[in-house]
């Protein structure tokens, strides 16, 4: 019994509510460029990237990496600052709210 509620707490910790503030980029900048791929100057190439399949992350400021588990609902935010609410459980993020 002890077991199981620590796994169901252990659960509960790892998924929680936030808003985060970054740049929507293309994975394949984010992995390459880091925070360098969160600016406006690479709001061009985001987009492109995107548009083109790859899948959109958020980079925050700190060069933190968050995956976007809906893509649809942050699309036309390629290559803005914004700022995402939603739930995060380990480096994804499902979003709620999308707001530049």
């Amino acid at each position: 019994m002890k077991k199981t509620l620590a796994v169901f707490a252990l659960a509960a910790m790892s998924t929680f509510a936030a808003d985060l503030t970054g740049y929507i980029v293309d994975q394949a900048c984010a992995g390459k460029q880091g925070a360098k791929a969160a600016s406006d100057a690479h709001a061009g190439c985001a987009e492109r990237c995107i548009k083109g399949g790859s899948p959109a992350v958020l980079v925050t400021a700190e060069g933190k990496v968050y995956k976007i588990a809906d893509q649809d609902k942050v699309t036309a935010h390629a290559g803005h600052k914004v700022t995402v609410s939603g739930t995060i459980s380990g480096d994804t993020i499902t979003v709620s709210d999308v707001k530049m």
